[in-house]
């Protein structure tokens, strides 16, 4: 298979080009060149995106495209110069409305209003979810056939958001043993391994597999999430439930951020965004690894590279926090 992943060096699209090369496929990477390097084995074509497509590009024939752009024009203009591949997609659980129930599924919840037109997100990051609806519908409309992924919070090496990534280094720092959890122990949630992703969207572009998919992990109690963190990281921590309104009173900040708790989300109105309905996904050959295993080797990423991103609350927020806490409970 011929296969074009526009982007390549960076995260998912690194990952889901290191995953095609290893298959076998002849894989070019189009990138601007400024985020890092695509995988051994891959071409590398430069673009820019908001120039035209190169002649590299517009000369050979792809089988599949993978495409994880959020502007509109760019997406307009890349499906435009190859119309005949099969697109995969990839988008967000972000273009839901709805993101209070739990359940949902593609066709079940209702769509955020497109934005047709590129935004700054920098200036406007509601947009972000209304550009991926709009870029969704311009690759059904132009190309010859499409799978659309839409992920929910992807994690693993090579995270450059440093959510996730916050639990490994914060269960694995020795030093401090009884460890903030937030909320609910029940409170549900889900993520997603990057490989596992990307070697499903490797598949869906070998097989032309058709349809819109939610690219979730399996739904876990937060409980089951923290303690699979533990486990894959051989850590010796105590956890200590803080509910919600405590948190909220206190100034800590939901999902990520510099005083955040990753992975905490407030409830009732975000009890669909951790929860959507994997099954459909599993059906189309999604195939997930145990979350120890991700945990562990996030760790190992993590300890290897200094200059990773870890987001969320200083270990002295943390403590102010659960001293707070203990005093209200006596």
């Amino acid at each position: 298979m011929k296969l074009l992943v526009l982007g390549g060096s960076v995260f998912l699209s690194q990952a889901v080009a290191a995953e095609a090369v290893h298959r076998g496929h002849d894989v070019t990477c189009a990138t601007r060149g400024s985020s890092g390097a695509v995988p051994d084995g891959a071409e590398h074509v430069l673009w820019d995106r908001r120039d035209p497509v190169p002649d590299a590009l517009t000369r050979t024939t792809y089988d599949a495209v993978v495409d994880v752009a959020r502007m509109p024009s760019w997406v307009r203009g890349a499906v435009a110069a190859f119309p005949s591949a099969h697109w995969v997609f990839v988008s967000t659980v972000n273009v839901y409305a709805d993101e209070s129930t739990p359940g949902g599924r593609p066709g079940t919840l209702p769509l955020r209003e497109p934005i047709t037109e590129d935004v700054d997100l920098a200036t406007d990051p509601e947009a972000y979810g209304p550009m991926k609806v709009a870029c969704e519908q311009l690759v059904r409309d132009g190309a010859a056939s499409w799978t659309v992924i839409r992920p929910g919070l992807i994690v693993g090496p090579g995270d450059p958001t440093g959510r996730f990534t916050y639990w490994p280094a914060r269960v694995a720092d020795a030093e401090h043993r009884e460890v903030l959890a937030p909320g609910r122990p029940e409170d549900r949630t889900q993520v997603i391994d990057v490989r596992d992703l990307a070697a499903w969207i490797v598949t869906a572009a070998e097989e032309c597999t058709g349809g819109d998919y939610d690219g979730v992990g399996e739904v876990l109690a937060m409980s089951e999430v923290l303690a699979a963190v533990v486990a894959g990281c051989a850590a010796d921590v105590e956890l200590t439930w803080v509910p919600q309104e405590v948190l909220t009173e206190r100034g800590v900040q939901p999902w990520a951020g510099p005083d955040s708790l990753p992975l905490w989300l407030p409830r009732p109105e975000y009890d669909g965004m951790g929860a959507h309905d994997p099954a459909p996904s599993y059906a189309a050959g999604l195939v997930l690894r145990p979350l120890a295993e991700t945990a562990r080797d996030t760790l190992t990423w993590l300890r290897a590279t200094p200059e990773a991103t870890v987001t969320g609350m200083t270990r002295e927020r943390e403590a102010a926090v659960l001293a707070a806490w203990h005093s209200l409970r006596g």
